[in-house]
């Protein structure tokens, strides 16, 4: 689990991450991060939080959210709430970084999957869109798909995939969660 304060850095994608109030801090209802998205950083994968609401409150610049199929503009001083289960995208394309807080309620373990995604950024285990490779998402799909789940492949082909490729992935070393990128592991290492 993450600490409040620590600072998380994806070297792929440029996006930074404060814990602000996490799961530990709550009792479990919410996880609240700061973001910092560059300037025309890569869109995320479309996808849902099964299980959360989620929301981001941009303070600085602009964010667009595609949800639904909705495009928004989500700028400073504006909020937008993203109910569970929802698909739902977003990325910068404004004239300046992002800042933005994110919430998640109930924290469920996203700091988990945040920390797990930066720390194989920073080892330079995701390719030039950020993703995992095949095995390892052979891992990382089942473990947190009540927190994240991508709308592409459907939800059903992809926990077959990993049905089939996780014992494969474990046997090879892949983890849903390494050490190294726990508690502050990978703000200590982070620039």
């Amino acid at each position: 689990m993450a600490l409040a304060g620590e600072r998380i850095v994806n070297s792929r994608t440029g996006q930074q991450m404060i814990f602000r109030q996490t799961a530990r801090d709550t009792n479990g209802a919410l996880l609240q991060i700061e973001t910092i998205n560059p300037l025309h950083g890569p869109a995320e994968p479309e996808h849902i939080h099964k299980r959360q609401e989620s929301s981001a409150e941009v303070l600085e610049g602009t964010l667009h959210f595609k949800v639904r199929g909705e495009v928004r503009v989500v700028q400073a001083g504006e909020k937008i709430v993203i109910p569970p289960d929802t698909p739902h995208q977003f990325w910068n394309s404004g004239e300046e970084d992002a800042r933005a807080i994110q919430e998640f309620r109930p924290a469920l373990r996203t700091e988990d999957f945040f920390e797990t995604l930066f720390g194989l950024a920073r080892d330079e285990k995701l390719n030039e869109r950020g993703m995992p490779s095949l095995l390892q998402l052979a891992v990382l799909v089942p473990a947190f798909g009540d927190e994240i789940r991508p709308t592409s492949p459907p939800w059903p082909l992809l926990r077959a995939i990993t049905w089939l490729l996780g014992p494969i992935a474990r046997a090879r070393g892949y983890r849903s969660v390494y050490p190294q990128y726990q508690e502050g592991a990978s703000a200590a290492s982070a620039p």
